[in-house]
């Protein structure tokens, strides 16, 4: 009943609100409550007066949720092209997408998707040319498509397969099992598994990783702490799944299980941070103790097949670009690795293994290149791709010469290719047919440089023959961080943008890992600055070069990118027309106290950590650098209720503390997605509704109309 009146009351007043200036551009936003908490660091207090809002399943919270909302949808509702964009968007989204298929036994597995449907459905067929049939449909498990397939994995048969579901976003996942050839859903059911692989030993069960139930209430605000490495007997409840790993010692490490190619050895990976493992292997079923491959922290390494009874790992171990090593499972030591294929001059993404050769992805100024080698180590020949892109998904396996793979890019919507590594022969496997002629679109790879001399790629598409009059469009997208690299694929979600004149700038900003892990740790901790100087840099040189102006200029990252986007605004306000951080990492003094936010102070650091790096992320933090004194460009904030990777707390503050203190005419609002997460997994309806409002507040705040 609380709640009820609550709600009410916000609705009211901003009703009323709205009636009384419904010609001023400036919205009338929800008062939000202030109270007196402050926090001392290193003898500094910093005011949080908006801490109430991270306890985001209160009444007082839910209610100003729903008034944030209607603030934002009543702007949204008065913009007379956001119709016509959403009706766009839905007609070029409709279109089939089929994933890489996936051999298992004798079975062949694919994921499809016939447009619009919420989420994708997995198919199944015995041999290549096999009658195909229905295996799981997620629509089926909600009646709003907010349940999602997470994850998959099969035995090494086929005959069973074990899958992952999240509910609203989560990233709390619950795995279930069918069996294949009947379809049958087995009484499996596994909770509070997050952050997990799925590794089958042989068609008895699987390791998984899970973590204690969290108390009630707290499920997605939690920290995430001593997470387990189980095995899990196939017909058998979770009560009954025997414990094979626990650290006692260290509460926030992450443990993820695999088994290798022989069935006989797991290994074990452990992490600190989002980089960086250690690895142990042991003899499964045995009492022996864990045999340590590498217990420093310090590298990320991942174990790729078995090649001649040693274990073949891709490493970046005094490689910062990554190079291909082998381990002797019985001598595993870190001093005992021997190189297979070396380090060259651009980054080795990913190796897949297949009967007779090693395909080894490299990454060349964010594009993808394939290279042949054989079980020796001996490159063998470019697999050729279609043109400049990437290579978002490779299937391959050990019994067989015959692979899959996708290609894309930002005018070639995803095809499946199959190709015969020994005759070289290549064809079409998949191809989308979607309603946008990007022949009439072009993509450069332009290069900037720093002051510091790094020269910093670009990739930047839009309509052929543009002018470069300073006039057009342009939005600049931006991560930065985490040793993430986004490269070049075709996005449904940009149609609208480029066929209204859009320009699109993808940023490769130090911080990722477009160059291996000196890229990425050039803009990390201490050196965090250098991201966000590099993106000021880039808006600069995209104006100076004539792409566009300050009034035409949006911003926009997501996660990450969102406390790149926060960081920026607060430091170049004059350079943007339109800010659109989604599910941002705004409070940096306080973001390692929720989930496994704990496990981002590799990139970071913590407030707690010294009293320089304090004063380091207090002099950036998005939420703590928001000013009074200046002209903010038009935001709107995205983040989700269900999102327990960022709380939304980050952003509820954010917003909060803009609507506060920010005196000009320009819209600061909020758009709080219901029964959604960090991203992944969200229903179709979801995005296209999200990104239709998206569009139309950016082309707005611009004065553009678009179609």
């Amino acid at each position: 009943m609380k709640h009820t009146y609550i709600s009410l009351l916000l609705l009211l007043m901003i009703m009323l609100n709205l009636s009384c200036g419904p010609k001023s551009k400036r919205p009338q936003y929800p008062s939000t409550r202030q109270d007196a908490t402050v926090d001392t660091y290193f003898g500094q207090t910093v005011a949080d007066p908006y801490r109430w809002l991270e306890d985001d399943r209160s009444p007082q919270t839910e209610a100003w949720v729903e008034a944030q909302n209607l603030v934002t949808q009543s702007f949204l509702s008065r913009i007379p092209f956001r119709d016509t964009i959403k009706a766009r968007l839905t007609r070029v989204w409709n279109y089939k997408k089929e994933g890489t298929p996936v051999r298992k036994g004798e079975y062949y597995f694919v994921s499809r998707n016939d447009g619009l449907q919420n989420q994708s459905v997995l198919y199944v067929k015995k041999g290549e040319n096999g009658e195909e049939r229905m295996l799981l449909d997620p629509n089926t498990l909600s009646d709003d498509g907010t349940v999602a397939l997470a994850n998959y994995s099969f035995s090494e048969d086929g005959s069973y397969m074990a899958y992952a579901i999240s509910r609203g976003g989560s990233d709390w996942q619950e795995i279930f099992v069918k069996e294949v050839s009947s379809g049958e859903e087995l009484k499996d059911h596994l909770e509070w598994v997050k952050f997990s692989g799925i590794s089958w030993l042989n068609e008895k069960g699987f390791y998984y990783s899970r973590y204690d139930s969290p108390s009630k209430g707290d499920e997605l605000t939690n920290v995430n702490e001593y997470q387990q490495v189980y095995f899990h007997q196939l017909g058998e409840g979770q009560e009954s799944d025997r414990l094979i790993f626990k650290d006692k010692d260290h509460a926030r490490r992450n443990y993820t299980a695999e088994v290798d190619d022989a069935g006989k050895h797991l290994l074990v990976y452990g992490s600190e941070s989002t980089s960086n493992n250690s690895l142990m292997i042991k003899v499964i079923g045995s009492s022996d103790v864990w045999q340590i491959a590498d217990s420093t922290f310090e590298n990320e390494s991942a174990y790729l097949g078995t090649v001649k009874n040693r274990y073949w790992v891709l490493t970046n171990y005094e490689a910062p670009r990554y190079r291909v090593m082998a381990i002797d499972p019985r001598n595993p030591a870190l001093e005992n690795w021997k190189e297979v294929i070396p380090e060259q001059d651009h980054v080795l993404q990913s190796v897949f293994l297949s009967q007779s050769f090693a395909i080894a992805q490299y990454m060349v100024d964010a594009e993808a290149h394939l290279e042949v080698f054989n079980l020796n180590g001996k490159k063998e020949y470019d697999l050729s791709l279609p043109g400049p892109g990437s290579v978002p998904s490779f299937q391959a396996i050990r019994k067989s010469d015959v692979v899959w793979f996708g290609f894309t890019s930002y005018a070639v919507p995803d095809r499946v290719y199959r190709y015969d590594l020994t005759t070289r022969e290549m064809k079409v496997a998949f191809e989308s047919d979607v309603d946008f002629e990007g022949s009439q679109y072009e993509t450069n790879l332009v290069f900037v440089e720093a002051g510091d001399g790094a020269q910093i790629p670009l990739h930047i598409v839009h309509k052929k023959g543009v002018v470069l009059d300073g006039n057009n469009p342009l939005l600049l997208y931006g991560y930065g961080g985490f040793n993430v690299v986004y490269q070049p694929r075709f996005d449904v979600r940009l149609v609208p943008w480029l066929e209204n004149g859009g320009v699109y700038v993808n940023a490769h900003i130090r911080g990722g890992g477009e160059y291996g892990d000196d890229w990425h740790q050039a803009g990390t901790k201490l050196n965090k600055q250098q991201v966000f100087d590099d993106f000021i840099f880039v808006a600069e040189k995209l104006i100076e070069m004539g792409y566009t102006n300050p009034r035409r200029l949006a911003v926009k990252g997501g996660s990450n990118g969102g406390l790149l986007v926060g960081a920026v605004v607060n430091q170049r306000p004059d350079l943007f027309q339109v800010a659109l951080p989604a599910v941002g990492v705004m409070d940096m003094l306080r973001y390692h106290l929720f989930t496994i936010g704990w496990a981002w102070a590799g990139d970071y650091g913590r407030s707690d950590d010294s009293e320089e790096m304090f004063r380091y992320l207090y002099g950036y933090s998005p939420l703590h650098n928001i000013r009074s004194d200046v002209e903010y460009p038009a935001t709107m904030v995205f983040t989700a209720d269900h999102d327990d990777r960022v709380v939304p707390a980050h952003s509820f503050k954010y917003i909060a503390t803009l609507q506060e203190k920010y005196k000009g005419e320009h819209p600061m609002l909020i758009r709080i997605e219901t029964k959604a997460g960090h991203g992944a997994g969200k229903p179709v309806s979801k995005q296209i509704e999200e990104v239709s409002d998206e569009w139309a507040f950016t082309f707005y705040n611009m004065g553009i109309v678009p179609y």
